[in-house]
């Protein structure tokens, strides 16, 4: 079928990383986009005004997540080599590492309001940072298997959490408790998020499929089964009316929530689909996958999907609460795929696309002063919190020519008393002390999940106990 006016659209795509992307997310003004990749890489993409990128150079092993702070101010990435980078997303490039996770770690979210941020990792553990100190506040432990994703809900008093170990699990924030927890005999879900309201879940799952549970009654509301392979990623509309998924079998799949149907597929990548995110505003989309290309699709459908949801009143089964008007059809469907479907296939057209290479400047992440070289490698200064950026976003530089001169005069100034360097004694005992600090929290974080896992053995045997005496009991 082809396309029509109103379809989706390969607006551009992007080369730069060296492997496959394993993640994307875009700026709170949707005129930058970060990626992530097995290559260890980090790259920002401006495409507005004109097309940049930049590669920052600091992880030591496969990046796995990226996201923007909900102020653009920072960007917060995982990795396999068991930290998680805060990155200032300028030229400079400085970045801050955050260490407690005992194994790599496979996703980062930030709070709604950019207070907290969430690590999900392959020690089973899911841990919670606090931004304004950037520093560690409690974990969350409950998974018996690796935890591929975490997110905060909208409000950030829930998290949903998926794990290998085939459970969905729901945290509530301020008692740190476990509150809910769904499971699934099959297979495990690869990646979880909330709807725009709070009200429901999605899971992408290694079983193939796209399932919707409103967390209020615990139900499964739809059941999606429109993928050959497993599904690797998915990202709500910012209205909830639709639901963009990423697959192993190449595809993407668009989702329309209020029908309960699929109405697009889009062929574009030649491999596994690792991610896909909508902009803040709806507008455009991210892919990102195996054969290394970053494709940015124009959604162009968001119209088609404002309707009134008043007027699908006719086709709900009216029930006790819940009765907000999210998500339709309000009972369990298993959806396979609609012949009616649009199927979109741009792979002809990629090769005619313009700015499919833009400028790449690499920014190293050192905490050594150094200069630019002719190598386009831009280092960082030292000296200058991270922290000041979280709390002043306005500190972020404009790239204007006052502000570069402003830099240079700047540095340029002899240094006073209290900018002197630091004795090397000095230096030395504090590193020391930094890695004592870090063997230590290590420390206390295999011990908290040892307790639990003595908790939950305990809490099994007084369970066998009282069994076993009310068998007794009965007989007597």
């Amino acid at each position: 079928m082809a396309s029509a006016p109103e379809d989706p659209i390969l607006e551009r795509y992007f080369k730069g990383h060296k492997a496959a992307i394993t993640s994307a997310d875009f700026s709170p003004n949707c005129k930058q986009l970060a990626t992530a990749s097995w290559d260890t890489f980090l790259m920002l993409w401006n495409f507005k005004p004109q097309a940049r990128a930049y590669r920052y150079v600091g992880h030591k092993d496969v990046v796995t997540s990226v996201q923007f702070s909900p102020q653009g101010n920072l960007i917060a990435s995982a990795s396999r080599d068991r930290t998680v980078r805060l990155w200032v997303p300028d030229r400079k490039g400085k970045s801050s590492e955050l260490k407690a996770h005992t194994a790599p770690v496979r996703s980062v979210d930030f709070s709604a309001d950019g207070q907290l941020l969430v690590t999900a990792s392959e020690d089973k553990s899911i841990k919670v940072w606090n931004m304004y100190r950037q520093r560690f506040l409690y974990s969350l432990y409950r998974h018996t298997h690796w935890v591929r994703c975490a997110k905060f809900s909208p409000d950030k008093r829930l998290i949903v959490s998926c794990s290998e170990d085939k459970t969905v699990k729901i945290w509530d924030t301020a008692s740190k408790q476990c509150v809910n927890n769904f499971s699934d005999s099959v297979g495990f879900a690869n990646f979880v998020d909330f709807n725009p309201t709070g009200t429901c879940i999605a899971s992408a799952g290694s079983d193939h499929t796209v399932k919707i549970w409103d967390i209020r009654v615990n139900k499964l509301l739809q059941h999606y089964q429109v993928h050959s392979g497993g599904v690797n990623c998915l990202s709500f509309h910012p209205l909830g009316n639709s639901l963009v998924t990423a697959s192993s079998d190449g595809t993407l799949k668009i989702l329309d929530l209020l029908e309960g149907r699929l109405i697009y597929t889009l062929q574009g990548h030649t491999g596994p689909v690792f991610t896909v995110s909508f902009s803040k505003d709806g507008e455009l989309f991210a892919s990102g996958g195996a054969d290394t290309q970053v494709l940015l699709w124009k959604t162009n459908f968001t119209q088609l999907h404002c309707k009134d949801p008043r007027r699908n009143l006719k086709r709900l089964h009216f029930e006790s609460s819940p009765h907000l008007l999210d998500i339709y059809p309000r009972s369990p469907h298993a959806h396979q795929d609609n012949k009616g479907t649009v199927e979109i296939n741009p792979k002809l057209e990629v090769m005619d696309l313009k700015s499919s290479s833009p400028p790449v400047v690499d920014v190293i992440s050192f905490d050594s002063t150094t200069t630019t070289d002719s190598s386009h490698q831009v280092v960082p200064d030292k000296g200058e919190d991270i922290c000041s950026y979280f709390l002043n976003p306005s500190l972020l530089p404009e790239c204007s020519s006052s502000t570069v001169k402003k830099k240079v005069e700047d540095l340029s100034d002899p240094p006073s008393e209290s900018q002197r360097s630091v004795p090397l004694a000095v230096t030395d005992a504090l590193e020391h002390i930094m890695e004592q600090l870090n063997v230590l929290t290590q420390t206390v974080s295999i011990l908290e999940q040892r307790l639990t896992l003595t908790e939950d053995k305990l809490k099994d045997c007084l369970e066998n106990q009282q069994k076993l005496y009310n068998v007794i009991q009965q007989r007597s």
